[in-house]
């Protein structure tokens, strides 16, 4: 593929890895960026991921191959205006927001559905901004992709050939069914673990005793909570109806797991955690979901002097990095146990492998 041209409108974390991994995989490529923060714009043409840094969107724009919005959800629909004077036959305009359809509805209110194709690369990280991006970011990540229904099949079947070229998974959807799809396995976590974490704060003892013990899985679980708070707001007022109605269904089924709770319902409190361990280890564990995966092993470790040390030789002498390592200090397990955090799975499994071989005990969730 000769792409000679793309254009970004916004450079946070995903588009900025987007633009990235353009610059990896197609380093002849032309990239025009603009993005509100003007530091922003400057580091990445220090970086040289951009050539083109734009204070507005103007005439740089024009004769892309692809733009890509990469602004908050609400931002990119107001862009769609500035933008389109730029459009022509054969642009491929896209966006990268986790809600399709109010950009949808834009879109064929502009009369822009021949060139647009809806984006949505299902990564992410606590971490936000151009800092913290980088271009395998998306690799082995969903792609999601929501064409409009009068887009050319030869202009779908190029952008998917370009987000597998930038190492992704593209899957192709309808954009209502997307947006209902992300609101239960995306959105409602993230709207729970929130909750949920405030709910520890409200409720905490005088000596905040719950804080100081919320660790191991309170912490693994609520994760996701860390997330920026605009995004999330900006999420849950575009995907409104959708979240409105998955909360409802959602919030019955934790009513009947309080009814079972109450009635001392052995057999039925049994099936309910079965269940769900059961359909959580069919999921598949070869590509990223909508919520980044942490790649991380636990280690019993004696409690002595030099323990941590000589577990962070040994995987420093095999040159496998480290990116967080602690204790839990809540028995999970059947010892102290480590946790010791990866940037990628290779490390991970080299990691397990590598402490099994000098028998520690080694779990990994």
């Amino acid at each position: 593929m000769n792409t000679q041209k793309i254009g970004f409108i916004g450079l946070g974390l995903i588009g900025g890895s987007i633009a990235k991994a353009v610059r990896l995989y197609y380093p002849d490529t032309e990239i025009v960026a603009f993005d509100k923060n003007k530091e922003t714009l400057a580091l990445a043409v220090q970086e040289e991921t951009v050539d083109i840094a734009c204070g507005s969107i103007d005439i740089n724009f024009a004769a892309c191959d692809y733009i890509f919005l990469c602004a908050p959800i609400s931002y990119n629909t107001a862009y769609l205006k500035q933008l389109k004077e730029y459009v022509h036959p054969g642009l491929i305009l896209t966006d990268v927001g986790s809600v399709k359809t109010s950009i949808h509805n834009e879109i064929t209110r502009l009369g822009l559905e021949d060139c647009f194709i809806g984006g949505h690369p299902m990564a992410g990280s606590e971490k936000s901004g151009f800092i913290n991006s980088k271009p395998v970011l998306i690799e082995n990540a969903y792609y999601i992709l929501t064409p409009s229904v009068s887009v050319a099949a030869e202009k779908l079947d190029k952008y998917r050939t370009f987000v597998e070229s930038l190492k992704a998974l593209p899957i192709t959807l309808d954009y209502k069914k997307h947006d209902y799809i992300t609101g239960t396995i995306s959105h409602l976590p993230h709207i729970i673990a929130a909750c949920l974490v405030n709910f520890v704060r409200d409720t905490d003892t005088e000596d905040e005793m719950m804080k100081s013990l919320a660790a191991g899985g309170f912490k693994d679980i609520t994760r996701i909570a860390s997330s920026s708070p605009i995004m999330w707001q900006q999420i849950c007022l575009k995907n409104k109806e959708n979240i409105s109605e998955i909360l409802a269904a959602y919030i019955k089924t934790l009513q009947q797991a309080k009814a079972t709770i109450d009635a001392s319902s052995e057999q039925k409190l049994y099936h309910m955690f079965e269940a769900s361990r059961d359909y959580r280890d069919s999921m598949p564990a070869s590509s990223l979901g909508p919520i980044k995966k942490v790649f991380a092993v636990y280690c019993d470790i004696i409690d002595e002097a030099g323990g941590i040390a000589t577990i962070a030789t040994i995987l420093a002498s095999n040159n496998i990095s480290i990116k967080n390592i602690g204790i839990v200090h809540n028995r999970e397990f059947e010892e102290g146990v480590l946790r010791i955090e990866f940037y990628n799975a290779q490390s991970s499994d080299s990691a397990a492998s590598l402490l099994e071989k000098y028998h520690y005990i080694v779990y990994e969730r």
